[in-house]
């Protein structure tokens, strides 16, 4: 019997692929615990059209994704901190305050975007790597001022 996989199986193979399995294990296992359908012309066709639909999103986020960092390549975000001696800050900045500032200069990053190994604590220039989705990447330059 052939089966299309609803979910991973580690002995089958991955969601979405087309196995030959033992009837008995495809109709008492896999099809009533819902990790297969049977493999019919109907749910073939069903599976390519919504393996379509995927790719079309999963486009059209990559091409968002990529504008917006063409956007962020001429961007700078400055942000104005209080500082005290030796010019350290009253705390330190982190993802949330850039995304914050980035929110307000008018550019859409979640602040789980921000990949920050440890809070920013004195003042300078810093490129703070991004991670837009879908595989895109992109540097964001982060200007540490006194306010």
């Amino acid at each position: 019997m052939k089966v299309i996989l609803r979910e991973d199986v580690a002995t089958l193979g991955k969601s979405g692929e087309v196995v030959q399995v033992k009837d008995g294990y495809g109709r008492n296992y896999l099809i009533p615990r819902r990790l297969a359908v049977e493999a019919t012309n109907k749910n073939l066709k069903q599976l390519e059209h919504e393996k379509r639909l995927i790719t079309d999103v999963q486009k059209k986020k990559r091409g968002k994704a990529e504008k917006l960092a063409g956007a962020l390549a001429q961007y700078s975000c400055t942000i104005a901190c209080q500082v005290g001696d030796q010019d350290k800050l009253f705390g330190a900045v982190t993802g949330r305050d850039i995304a914050d500032q980035m929110r307000r200069d008018g550019f859409e990053v979640d602040r789980h975007q921000i990949v920050l190994e440890e809070p920013l604590k004195q003042l300078g220039a810093y490129t703070v790597p991004l991670k837009l989705g879908e595989g895109v990447e992109s540097g964001l330059k982060v200007w540490l001022v006194k306010k």
